[in-house]
Protein backbone atom coordinates (compact mmCIF):
# COMPACT_ATOMS: atom_id res chain seq x y z
CA UNK A 1 0.00 0.00 0.00
CA UNK A 2 2.56 2.25 1.05
CA UNK A 3 4.80 1.96 -2.37
CA UNK A 4 1.52 2.45 -4.22
CA UNK A 5 0.82 5.66 -2.75
CA UNK A 6 4.63 6.51 -2.83
CA UNK A 7 6.40 4.71 -5.81
CA UNK A 8 9.99 3.58 -5.88
CA UNK A 9 12.21 5.83 -7.49
CA UNK A 10 14.33 4.38 -10.60
CA UNK A 11 17.87 5.25 -10.59
CA UNK A 12 20.27 4.39 -13.27
CA UNK A 13 23.42 3.26 -12.14
CA UNK A 14 26.74 4.07 -14.14
CA UNK A 15 26.52 0.42 -15.83
CA UNK A 16 22.97 1.13 -17.35
CA UNK A 17 21.18 -0.78 -14.69
CA UNK A 18 18.35 0.07 -13.13
CA UNK A 19 17.34 0.23 -9.40
CA UNK A 20 14.19 0.75 -7.53
CA UNK A 21 14.38 2.78 -4.35
CA UNK A 22 11.74 2.75 -2.27
CA UNK A 23 10.48 5.36 -0.37
CA UNK A 24 11.45 5.81 3.05
CA UNK A 25 9.10 4.85 6.05
CA UNK A 26 10.61 7.25 8.53
CA UNK A 27 7.96 10.28 8.28
CA UNK A 28 5.58 7.69 7.98
CA UNK A 29 6.58 5.97 11.74
CA UNK A 30 6.91 9.72 12.66
CA UNK A 31 3.40 10.92 11.75
CA UNK A 32 2.32 7.72 13.65
CA UNK A 33 4.28 8.56 16.58
CA UNK A 34 3.04 12.27 16.87
CA UNK A 35 -0.44 11.25 16.45
CA UNK A 36 -0.37 8.26 19.60
CA UNK A 37 1.40 10.95 21.43
CA UNK A 38 -0.88 14.05 20.92
CA UNK A 39 -3.93 10.83 21.86
CA UNK A 40 -2.23 9.71 24.78
CA UNK A 41 -1.47 13.19 26.14
CA UNK A 42 -5.38 14.02 25.91
CA UNK A 43 -6.63 10.75 27.03
CA UNK A 44 -4.34 10.81 29.99
CA UNK A 45 -5.16 14.77 30.56
CA UNK A 46 -0.89 15.63 29.96
CA UNK A 47 -0.85 19.02 29.07
CA UNK A 48 2.46 20.19 27.43
CA UNK A 49 1.37 23.54 28.03
CA UNK A 50 1.03 23.49 31.99
CA UNK A 51 4.72 21.31 31.44
CA UNK A 52 6.44 23.91 29.81
CA UNK A 53 5.09 26.93 32.45
CA UNK A 54 5.95 25.18 35.34
CA UNK A 55 8.53 22.80 34.74
CA UNK A 56 10.65 25.71 36.27
CA UNK A 57 8.81 25.44 39.88
CA UNK A 58 10.80 21.73 40.12
CA UNK A 59 13.94 23.59 39.87
CA UNK A 60 12.66 26.14 42.13
CA UNK A 61 12.01 23.30 44.83
CA UNK A 62 15.58 21.98 44.17
CA UNK A 63 17.27 25.59 44.50
CA UNK A 64 15.25 25.79 48.04
CA UNK A 65 16.87 22.67 49.24
CA UNK A 66 19.87 24.46 49.30
CA UNK A 67 21.99 25.09 51.70
CA UNK A 68 21.06 21.64 53.46
CA UNK A 69 19.56 22.13 57.01
CA UNK A 70 22.63 20.55 59.10
CA UNK A 71 20.76 21.00 62.26
CA UNK A 72 18.72 18.39 61.31
CA UNK A 73 21.26 15.88 60.81
CA UNK A 74 20.95 13.91 64.10
CA UNK A 75 17.43 13.21 63.10
CA UNK A 76 18.04 11.38 60.29
CA UNK A 77 20.58 8.51 61.01
CA UNK A 78 17.55 6.68 62.91
CA UNK A 79 15.63 6.59 60.04
CA UNK A 80 18.17 5.72 57.61
CA UNK A 81 19.15 2.95 59.58
CA UNK A 82 15.96 1.66 59.47
CA UNK A 83 15.74 2.00 55.82
CA UNK A 84 19.12 0.37 55.56
CA UNK A 85 17.89 -2.15 58.02
CA UNK A 86 14.52 -2.61 55.90
CA UNK A 87 16.94 -3.18 53.04
CA UNK A 88 19.31 -5.79 54.19
CA UNK A 89 16.83 -7.76 55.94
CA UNK A 90 14.15 -7.92 53.15
CA UNK A 91 17.10 -8.49 50.66
CA UNK A 92 18.24 -11.95 52.50
CA UNK A 93 15.10 -13.44 53.12
CA UNK A 94 13.65 -12.46 49.41
CA UNK A 95 16.84 -14.04 47.80
CA UNK A 96 16.99 -16.90 50.07
CA UNK A 97 13.26 -17.56 49.32
CA UNK A 98 13.83 -16.93 45.54
CA UNK A 99 16.22 -20.02 45.63
CA UNK A 100 13.24 -23.03 46.18
CA UNK A 101 10.73 -20.54 44.28
CA UNK A 102 13.48 -20.62 40.71
CA UNK A 103 14.03 -24.05 41.52
CA UNK A 104 10.69 -24.92 41.11
CA UNK A 105 9.89 -23.07 38.30
CA UNK A 106 12.84 -24.32 36.37
CA UNK A 107 11.66 -26.70 33.34
CA UNK A 108 14.56 -28.09 33.16
CA UNK A 109 15.24 -29.57 36.89
CA UNK A 110 11.45 -30.44 37.81
CA UNK A 111 9.39 -32.73 36.01
CA UNK A 112 5.93 -31.57 36.57
CA UNK A 113 5.26 -28.92 34.36
CA UNK A 114 1.75 -28.24 37.00
CA UNK A 115 4.43 -26.87 39.14
CA UNK A 116 6.88 -25.07 36.93
CA UNK A 117 3.41 -23.46 35.28
CA UNK A 118 2.37 -22.15 38.80
CA UNK A 119 5.92 -21.11 39.93
CA UNK A 120 6.32 -18.94 37.04
CA UNK A 121 2.54 -17.53 37.16
CA UNK A 122 3.25 -16.93 41.35
CA UNK A 123 6.96 -14.64 40.23
CA UNK A 124 4.79 -12.97 37.28
CA UNK A 125 2.13 -11.88 39.32
CA UNK A 126 5.03 -10.91 42.00
CA UNK A 127 6.87 -8.59 39.62
CA UNK A 128 3.45 -7.02 38.48
CA UNK A 129 2.66 -5.82 42.09
CA UNK A 130 3.97 -2.40 42.42
CA UNK A 131 6.35 -2.38 45.79
CA UNK A 132 4.46 0.97 46.74
CA UNK A 133 1.24 -1.19 46.34
CA UNK A 134 2.35 -4.27 48.11
CA UNK A 135 3.95 -1.53 50.99
CA UNK A 136 0.30 0.01 51.75
CA UNK A 137 -1.32 -3.76 51.61
CA UNK A 138 1.74 -4.60 54.02
CA UNK A 139 0.88 -1.84 56.31
CA UNK A 140 -2.82 -2.90 56.55
CA UNK A 141 -1.77 -6.44 57.08
CA UNK A 142 1.23 -5.77 60.03
CA UNK A 143 0.63 -1.94 60.74
CA UNK A 144 2.81 1.09 59.93
CA UNK A 145 6.70 0.60 60.48
CA UNK A 146 9.73 -0.84 59.20
CA UNK A 147 7.57 -4.15 58.71
CA UNK A 148 5.52 -3.95 56.47
CA UNK A 149 8.24 -2.13 54.63
CA UNK A 150 10.29 -5.35 54.96
CA UNK A 151 7.29 -7.45 54.10
CA UNK A 152 6.88 -5.17 50.57
CA UNK A 153 11.47 -5.62 49.89
CA UNK A 154 10.63 -9.30 50.83
CA UNK A 155 8.26 -9.98 48.08
CA UNK A 156 9.72 -7.49 44.98
CA UNK A 157 13.16 -9.68 45.90
CA UNK A 158 11.64 -12.97 45.73
CA UNK A 159 10.31 -11.67 42.32
CA UNK A 160 13.25 -10.44 40.65
CA UNK A 161 15.79 -12.59 41.94
CA UNK A 162 13.59 -15.48 41.35
CA UNK A 163 13.08 -14.43 37.48
CA UNK A 164 16.52 -13.72 36.52
CA UNK A 165 17.35 -17.21 38.30
CA UNK A 166 15.64 -19.49 36.91
CA UNK A 167 16.34 -18.63 33.66
CA UNK A 168 19.93 -18.97 34.45
CA UNK A 169 19.13 -22.56 35.67
CA UNK A 170 17.62 -22.97 32.48
CA UNK A 171 20.43 -22.26 30.56
CA UNK A 172 22.87 -23.92 32.42
CA UNK A 173 25.52 -27.19 30.98
CA UNK A 174 23.25 -29.55 31.98
CA UNK A 175 25.79 -32.62 31.05
CA UNK A 176 26.87 -32.87 34.69
CA UNK A 177 23.21 -32.73 36.05
CA UNK A 178 22.49 -36.12 33.59
CA UNK A 179 26.27 -37.50 34.76
CA UNK A 180 25.06 -37.30 38.56
CA UNK A 181 21.70 -38.90 37.72
CA UNK A 182 23.00 -41.41 36.18
CA UNK A 183 25.09 -42.48 39.03
CA UNK A 184 22.39 -42.94 40.90
CA UNK A 185 21.94 -39.02 42.87
CA UNK A 186 18.28 -37.56 43.38
CA UNK A 187 17.47 -34.65 40.97
CA UNK A 188 17.76 -32.28 44.24
CA UNK A 189 21.34 -33.98 45.42
CA UNK A 190 22.41 -33.73 41.08
CA UNK A 191 20.95 -29.96 41.14
CA UNK A 192 23.31 -28.96 44.55
CA UNK A 193 26.54 -30.50 43.04
CA UNK A 194 26.08 -29.87 39.31
CA UNK A 195 23.53 -26.44 38.91
CA UNK A 196 24.03 -24.91 41.41
CA UNK A 197 28.09 -24.22 41.30
CA UNK A 198 27.48 -23.37 38.00
CA UNK A 199 24.91 -20.62 38.59
CA UNK A 200 25.57 -19.45 42.22
CA UNK A 201 28.19 -16.42 40.94
CA UNK A 202 25.34 -15.18 39.17
CA UNK A 203 22.57 -15.22 42.23
CA UNK A 204 24.84 -14.19 44.41
CA UNK A 205 25.60 -10.57 42.08
CA UNK A 206 21.87 -10.53 41.54
CA UNK A 207 20.79 -10.43 45.34
CA UNK A 208 23.29 -8.02 45.19
CA UNK A 209 22.77 -5.70 42.66
CA UNK A 210 18.56 -6.46 43.81
CA UNK A 211 20.11 -4.70 47.97
CA UNK A 212 21.24 -1.66 46.12
CA UNK A 213 17.79 -0.73 44.46
CA UNK A 214 15.65 -2.24 47.62
CA UNK A 215 18.10 0.84 49.56
CA UNK A 216 16.17 3.43 47.14
CA UNK A 217 12.88 1.49 46.66
CA UNK A 218 12.79 1.58 50.59
CA UNK A 219 13.48 5.68 50.39
CA UNK A 220 10.12 5.90 49.50
CA UNK A 221 8.05 3.54 50.75
CA UNK A 222 7.52 5.60 53.99
CA UNK A 223 5.09 7.76 51.83
CA UNK A 224 2.36 5.15 52.39
CA UNK A 225 3.40 4.58 55.73
CA UNK A 226 6.13 1.55 55.69
CA UNK A 227 8.67 3.15 57.66
CA UNK A 228 12.17 4.30 57.41
CA UNK A 229 13.37 8.05 55.73
CA UNK A 230 11.00 8.19 53.57
CA UNK A 231 8.62 8.93 56.41
CA UNK A 232 10.99 12.35 57.13
CA UNK A 233 10.49 13.18 53.54
CA UNK A 234 6.92 13.36 53.57
CA UNK A 235 7.26 14.87 56.70
CA UNK A 236 9.29 17.64 55.33
CA UNK A 237 7.44 17.92 51.86
CA UNK A 238 4.11 18.34 53.90
CA UNK A 239 5.64 21.60 55.92
CA UNK A 240 7.87 22.93 52.81
CA UNK A 241 10.55 22.48 54.54
CA UNK A 242 12.99 22.27 51.89
CA UNK A 243 16.10 22.63 53.20
CA UNK A 244 15.30 19.95 56.09
CA UNK A 245 14.88 17.64 52.58
CA UNK A 246 17.55 18.64 50.83
CA UNK A 247 20.01 17.53 53.81
CA UNK A 248 18.02 13.61 53.98
CA UNK A 249 18.68 14.14 50.06
CA UNK A 250 22.15 14.90 50.37
CA UNK A 251 22.45 12.22 52.91
CA UNK A 252 20.52 9.52 51.19
CA UNK A 253 22.59 9.90 47.81
CA UNK A 254 26.01 9.40 49.83
CA UNK A 255 24.51 6.02 51.44
CA UNK A 256 23.45 4.91 48.27
CA UNK A 257 26.88 5.63 46.57
CA UNK A 258 28.84 3.83 49.05
CA UNK A 259 26.67 0.58 49.23
CA UNK A 260 26.47 0.78 45.22
CA UNK A 261 30.42 0.83 45.66
CA UNK A 262 30.73 -1.22 47.81
CA UNK A 263 28.17 -3.98 46.21
CA UNK A 264 29.67 -3.30 42.47
CA UNK A 265 33.54 -4.48 44.07
CA UNK A 266 32.22 -7.46 45.74
CA UNK A 267 29.72 -8.53 41.86
CA UNK A 268 33.13 -7.35 40.22
CA UNK A 269 35.22 -10.39 42.52
CA UNK A 270 32.24 -12.81 41.88
CA UNK A 271 31.58 -12.37 38.14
Amino acid sequence: MFDKIFPPRTITLPSGKTVQQKASRLPLIALVLLVLTVWSAEFTGFSFRVLATRFHEFFTILLNMIPPDWSSLPSIWGPLLDTIKMSLLGSIIGSLVALPVALAASSNIIPSKLLTFISKIVLSLLRTLPTLVSALIATFVFGLGPMAGTVAITLFTISYVGKLLYEQIENVDMSPFEAMESVGMTRIQAFRFAVLPQVLPGYISTSLYCFEGNVRYAAILGFVGAGGIGLLINEGLGWRDYPAVGMIVLVLIGTVYLIERASEHFRKKLI
